[in-house]
């Protein structure tokens, strides 16, 4: 799988395409600055050093770094490393460009609107508010500016998904007998994925939150938004990991300068993901008393069977990059380490990236285990494990290949690779800091989601150090991921100002020692696997519903819905769904 060595840049061969996806990162970029800012007011504020936001819009400013970084930094991001990798795996253009920059104008119009309501809630002169955190469900309730603003954001990335259907649908009809090649393999496995998981918060925003914002109904069932929220808010966490893997899949054994270990078990890595992510958001509700404990058993289960395709992952692009420091001469069983190109800062960001995740993986399976969870649950351990998945392995090796991505898009030079190797170790060295002080503080019994985890007359008692040590580990590492942010911000903006260059590497992806021949056809049979992921959210999920329906409601108890708020529905999904069925055609 090569594009081969004269195949120039992707702005050579895609120049419109090249548009649109430095458009998706731009955007991305934005939101990352702006989320990365409210983290740093965030830590100074709860470790009482620096107070510069009153306490009371302590909470809008976390819910503007959550959204930001969280939804749209990497979202953005997401589908602009798709469109790269079906554009160049199939070596075709998208169908219809003006499709295109459709979804990306419901996504940026989204976010905007999103934000809008989230930024009122700064201001008493303007009748905005939208405190309710990443995680929007009820009974919490924003202005309708913020839920409309994220149903059309999750409609834009659902005809993202379908461009690239479009695209392999075409592909297909002229090379009927050709395997998928696999980056589009993957983005359409990480599409029907997103599907499937994103219906859950899409009934909860336009069924139940957008009416009740707008006033059409008094009350929903809280338990229900909170469900159909978690349906989405875990599986959400491996629509950003897929793109990641993809990139450490595709390029991270070709700057190796090796070949991908295997094809097939890349291949088996994304249907696992595919039909093992959704059936799992309980295990966030292990809390939640209106939830059978046998439910959450088996959403226990289920979330440890996705150790598979992780612990898969990091044998194959293990394996392929110490190939590749075989091929630079490497010896020994850990020398080859050394062989690697540790001053390319789009290896070593990649690389660190899939370490921290690895870390990430030991707390994700405290929080997947129902006794443990008990412990640290409301805690910041969470919010250190999730500073290493989403606020590491995603992005650190987003702004890790931003380096390579940035000649290919522009046809210009890295403004400073040294800088953008300081860059990438400044960030893992401040995630280093920040996240083991958060689990730390966790283990501690200290809250998150609150601006004032201060009490008077009591003190944590960490097992080790203080609490005052700990608060300086978190100030340190966000101050260092601040300064890397404003670090990469800057080398793309250099960058970006440069001249054109000629003798660019060329667009393309890493070989394989085993390739697509050696997969068994059926892992290419998409309606399958998406058949059985929606069985087995049936079976995980119909149970629950029905359950906490037949207790409290569909809205709540004693609640129904007014004549208007039927209407809107109604007309609300007659209109998605015209908008999906003229995407197909």
């Amino acid at each position: 799988m090569s594009l081969g060595a004269n195949s120039g840049t992707y702005l050579d061969q895609f120049p419109d395409e090249a548009k649109l996806i430095r458009a998706t990162f731009y955007s991305s970029f934005a939101a990352l600055f702006v989320g990365a800012l409210m983290g740093l007011l965030q830590v100074l504020h709860r470790v009482d050093i620096v107070r510069l936001v009153p306490s009371e819009d302590y909470y809008s400013y976390l819910t503007l770094h959550a959204v930001l970084l969280v939804l749209t930094f990497t979202i953005f991001f997401l589908v602009g490393v798709f469109t790269w990798g079906v554009t160049t795996s199939l070596d075709r253009g998208l169908e219809d460009l003006r499709y295109t920059w459709t979804w990306y104008g419901l996504m940026a119009g989204g976010t905007l609107m999103a934000g809008i309501a989230i930024i009122g809630g700064f201001f008493d002169a303007i009748p905005l508010s939208a405190a309710v955190l990443y995680t929007f469900y009820a009974p919490l309730q924003a202005h309708p500016l913020f839920y409309i603003g994220l149903a059309l954001f999750i409609v834009g990335s659902w005809l993202a998904g379908i461009d690239w259907f479009r695209s392999w649908w075409a592909w297909k009809r002229e090379n009927p007998d050709e395997r998928i090649p696999l980056p589009t393999f993957m983005a359409l496995t990480t599409t029907l994925f997103w599907i499937i998981s994103s219906l859950g918060v899409a009934i909860s925003v336009v069924v139940f939150l957008i009416p009740w914002s707008l006033g059409f109904i008094d009350q929903v069932n809280a338990l229900l938004t909170r469900t159909l929220f978690w349906f989405f808010g875990h599986a959400v966490v491996y629509f950003w990991l897929m793109p990641a893997y993809m990139l450490w899949y595709v390029m991270l054994p070709k700057i190796s300068g090796g070949k991908l270990f295997s094809d097939p078990l890349a291949r088996v890595v994304f249907v696992l993901f595919l039909i093992l992510s959704t059936p799992t958001g309980i295990h966030h509700q292990y809390l939640d008393p209106g939830i059978a404990e046998g439910f959450k058993f088996i959403v226990m289960v289920n979330t440890m069977f996705l150790l598979l395709p992780s612990l898969l992952t990091a044998f194959t692009v293990v394996a392929s990059m110490e190939h590749g420091a075989r091929q630079r001469g490497g010896t020994g069983y850990f020398g080859w380490l050394r062989a690697l190109p540790w001053r390319n800062p789009v290896f070593t960001g990649m690389a660190l990236a899939g370490l921290m995740f690895a870390a990430a993986g030991f707390s994700g399976m405290i929080n997947a285990g129902m006794n443990i969870n008990y412990l640290v649950h409301n805690t910041w351990w969470v919010v250190g494990h999730f500073h290493l998945t989403v606020g590491t392995a995603v992005a650190l090796t987003f702004m890790a290949a931003t380096y390579w991505f940035l000649p290919q898009l522009t046809g210009k030079k890295i403004w400073s690779k040294s800088l953008g190797l300081a860059q990438v170790l400044l960030w893992f060295i401040g995630m280093t800091f920040m996240s083991n002080a958060m689990h730390r503080a966790g283990l501690a019994g200290i809250p998150r989601r609150t601006a004032e985890p201060q009490y008077s007359g009591f003190d944590f008692q960490p097992a080790a150090g203080s609490v005052g040590e700990l608060n300086m580990q978190v100030v340190i590492g966000g101050t260092l991921l601040f300064v890397s942010t404003v670090l990469f911000i800057a080398i793309v903006v250099m960058t970006i100002r440069g001249s054109k260059v000629d003798a660019l590497p060329a667009n393309g992806y890493a070989e394989t020692l085993s390739g697509p021949e050696d997969a068994p056809l059926v892992l290419d049979n998409l309606r399958l696997w998406a058949g059985i992921a929606i069985a087995l959210v049936v079976l995980a999920y119909a149970l629950p519903l029905a359950s906490i329906i037949g207790r409290g409601g569909l809205f709540g108890p004693g609640g129904s819905p007014s004549p208007q708020f039927v209407d809107t529905v109604v007309f609300t999904g007659q209109a998605i769904l015209d908008s999906v069925a003229g995407a197909v055609r």
